[in-house]
């Protein structure tokens, strides 16, 4: 009979995790630097919105002509954030893992090949003539939603996230952990440990299942 403890290299837990600024490096950020746009620098950490972020953001692609292209090109340069992919091999190995992002399934492709192809729920871009014209949200709040639902299948959730974004997912979860937050996020939400590194978000996610 399973428990809710972990048993033979499974658990009834899954561990959501966020993807920019966890395991990959920031994706507009990146665009930025290539473009030499410095309006793209602005992540959730700067407007915590994501609506008007993301429109902010689509405007400035407009206003300097910048194609879906082009941004996939530079994606396709970027890598893991150094011992990611080592982290995320454990994780797979000790839990169930989701990576629950406000990333677009057209801008992931390639960071998701470097990381063995994760679960991974984001959104969608709309698309006309290389350009990119709107987008599309899996569902409203889909953070907290998406761990509602593994909660509805009886599943103890650990959530880790490192921004303004993620913390309806660390609200929802069962346990919840910054990871590499910056002050400004931590001051605001000082409820929430904080990982400097991939070694202290293990200890504390396997902290967070011992107390299941």
């Amino acid at each position: 009979m399973l428990t809710r403890k972990f048993e033979a290299g499974f658990a009834l837990d899954i561990l959501c995790l966020d993807l920019e600024g966890v395991l990959v490096p920031e994706v507009w950020q990146a665009v930025a630097k290539q473009t030499q746009v410095p309006e793209l620098l602005k992540t959730t950490r700067d407007i915590p919105n994501y609506d008007d972020l993301m429109n902010y953001r689509l405007a400035i692609v407009e206003q300097h002509n910048i194609t879906l292209s082009q941004i996939q090109a530079q994606i396709a340069k970027l890598a893991p954030l150094p011992g990611a992919a080592e982290f995320l091999r454990w994780a797979r190995q000790h839990f169930q893992v989701a990576i629950i992002s406000d990333t677009f399934y057209e801008f992931a492709a390639p960071l998701m090949a470097q990381l063995d192809e994760p679960f991974l729920l984001c959104h969608k871009l709309q698309i006309a003539d290389d350009r990119i014209v709107g987008y599309q949200l899996r569902q409203p709040d889909p953070k907290r939603c998406s761990v509602r639902a593994f909660q509805s299948l009886e599943l103890n959730v650990i959530a880790a996230g490192d921004s303004f974004n993620d913390v309806s997912m660390l609200e929802e979860a069962d346990a919840g952990i910054f990871f590499q937050a910056p002050e400004n996020v931590r001051e605001q939400f000082p409820q929430y440990p904080l990982a400097k590194d991939y070694t202290a978000l293990q200890d504390l996610i396997l902290a967070a299942q011992s107390r299941f």
